[in-house]
């Protein structure tokens, strides 16, 4: 494992919203774990309170949902330089409300929330990130899955997620994308046909 470049990794992540120094990387450093999942298995299940928050190393995440009547939908997808996890969970300190899933073998980052937000708390550069980050992602971005979602038809959204992770194709099965774009997937059969044409 390359934990040198994937510290270098998640040092870039941070910097693409606000500069850190190198004393507040050192302390974040302080707090890291790695962690390893194998293809399928579960690092948060439904209903279990998140202590951890995770930086995507290598491999792919997906949380998702299941209803009373056993449907799924997939919320999110996470690949390589994502930060995932179930915020809210940590934040409450209640269950979370989703499942989070590898759907590769993934490496990541490890970062106890409690640790991370008293490290937020009292280095500025840090809290400089944290709210760049909350802004981009919870406002922004979800602003604008939204709109997608009411004013974007099925092959509009399927082309916007190709061109954000360009090998979604090869990597992930057919129905988690279906589901994560809010269609069965042989709707999704359909609109790879039409685009070929």
């Amino acid at each position: 494992m390359d934990n040198d470049k994937y510290i270098l990794d998640f040092k870039s992540k941070i910097e693409s919203y606000a500069f850190i120094s190198e004393e507040s990387l050192n302390k974040l450093k302080s707090i890291i774990k790695f962690k390893s999942l194998v293809k399928n298995e579960i690092l948060l299940n439904n209903g279990s309170s998140s202590k951890n928050i995770y930086f995507i190393c290598k491999g792919v995440l997906r949380a998702y949902f299941t209803n009373s009547t056993g449907d799924i939908y997939t919320k999110n997808l996470f690949f390589e330089n994502d930060i995932a996890g179930s915020l809210v969970s940590s934040m409450l300190e209640k269950p979370s409300e989703f499942t989070l899933e590898a759907l590769e073998d993934t490496i990541l980052i490890s970062l106890d929330y409690k640790s991370y937000r008293n490290l937020i708390n009292n280095n500025e550069d840090l809290k400089e990130f944290y709210i760049a980050y909350l802004e981009k992602n919870w406002v922004i971005d979800k602003e604008q899955k939204e709109v997608s979602l009411i004013l974007e038809n099925a092959t509009e959204r399927y082309m916007k997620l190709r061109g954000t992770f360009p090998d979604i194709d090869t990597r992930i099965a057919q129905q988690h994308i279906a589901s994560h774009l809010g269609i069965t997937p042989t709707q999704l059969s359909r609109i790879r046909k039409d685009l070929k044409k």
